[in-house]
């Protein structure tokens, strides 16, 4: 997976156990793309201790990732999700089709 999607799913399932300041400076390096330099002089901090939290919180996400398996079921599910609306397409009968198409995008919603 790219890295920066992957980032990006970690910290959607598992951001909210960060602490505010790590969230703040991890957003304005995944989300925001801001530089090291920028989000130091944003924050107050060396540019060093920016990289250092982003590691951290890096590998924190990681392992809370390799205990939970959130993202991977997550994941999977959209896969399966998929495969399935792709046997719905070759359906004959419409009125199956139209309530399972229905029931498929309820549940991308959901994810």
């Amino acid at each position: 997976m790219e890295k920066i999607v992957e980032q990006g799913l970690l910290y959607d399932f598992y951001g909210e156990l960060l602490t505010e300041h790590q969230k703040r400076i991890y957003e304005d390096a995944v989300y925001h793309d801001m530089s090291l330099s920028e989000i130091a002089d944003e924050h107050g901090i060396s540019r060093q201790g920016v990289h250092d939290l982003i590691k951290r919180c890096d590998k924190s996400l990681s392992e809370y990732e390799s205990r939970l398996h959130l993202v991977e079921k997550f994941t999977r599910t959209k896969e399966k999700v998929h495969a399935l609306k792709e046997v719905l397409d070759k359906l004959e009968d419409k009125a199956v089709s139209r309530r399972l198409e229905a029931l498929i995008n309820e549940i991308l919603e959901e994810l």
